[in-house]
């Protein structure tokens, strides 16, 4: 059954941007091909800023301020860099803390399906050589989907394309290698529910890992 779109904020595409995010840490399972129970409450790189972890003291004679002027809030900012190629069918982010991937549902699944095409294979094995140059130990595939149908079945649907694409993920990986697998249905859109164009990013499955681990 099929329902109208729902109003939501939209989240819309830039080619590189400043955010104030933290990558917080997760609550993994055990290692090997696991999934944890346990995950967070919003996807990597939505979450709230984190407090700095340095004070600015407003009285600091080498500060510059107006008379009467005041400090913001302080805040951490991470440098995000956003690149969208083939159409956008890929969208790549690099942040100083973590990488991500996210795949058009369309490139890897039929309409309505969590069965992997077989292009899907060709992409998933580029994610995988990432994972290992960056020598990550963590990894996150979360699905999404647009705002057409029931949340409920979004909710499925995006979960078991989540599990179709860490299946395949995983065996090319370490076994020392924690997974997080999560659905989040419609929640967490990156571009406007309004248009057909910025539903069909919204469906999407996204890997994430931190980076920098390599030496």
């Amino acid at each position: 059954m099929t329902r109208s779109p729902r109003t939501q904020p939209s989240r819309l595409m830039v080619t590189s941007v400043v955010a104030a995010v933290v990558i917080t840490g997760a609550n993994l399972a055990a290692a090997g091909i696991a999934r944890a129970d346990e995950t967070p409450s919003v996807p990597p790189g939505m979450e709230e800023s984190a407090a700095p972890p340095v004070k600015v003291d407003p009285n600091d004679p080498d500060l510059k301020m107006p008379e009467g002027g005041t400090l913001a809030p302080e805040k951490v900012l991470n440098i995000k860099s956003v690149v969208e190629d083939l159409g956008g069918e890929e969208r790549r982010e690099d942040s100083n803390a973590n990488i991500k991937f996210a795949l058009q549902a369309e490139v890897l699944f039929g309409k309505d399906s969590a069965k992997l095409s077989p292009e899907a294979n060709s992409r998933i094995a580029a994610i995988a050589e990432e994972v290992k140059k960056q020598n990550a130990t963590k990894v996150r595939v979360f699905g999404f989907t647009d705002d057409l149908g029931s949340a409920a079945h979004g909710d499925v649907l995006s979960k078991q394309r989540a599990e179709a694409v860490n299946k395949v993920l995983s065996k090319q990986l370490p076994t020392t290698i924690t997974f997080e697998i999560r659905g989040y249905g419609e929640e967490y859109p990156i571009a406007d529910n309004a248009t057909e164009e910025g539903r069909k990013k919204n469906r999407r499955v996204e890997v994430s890992f931190p980076r920098g681990e390599s030496s």
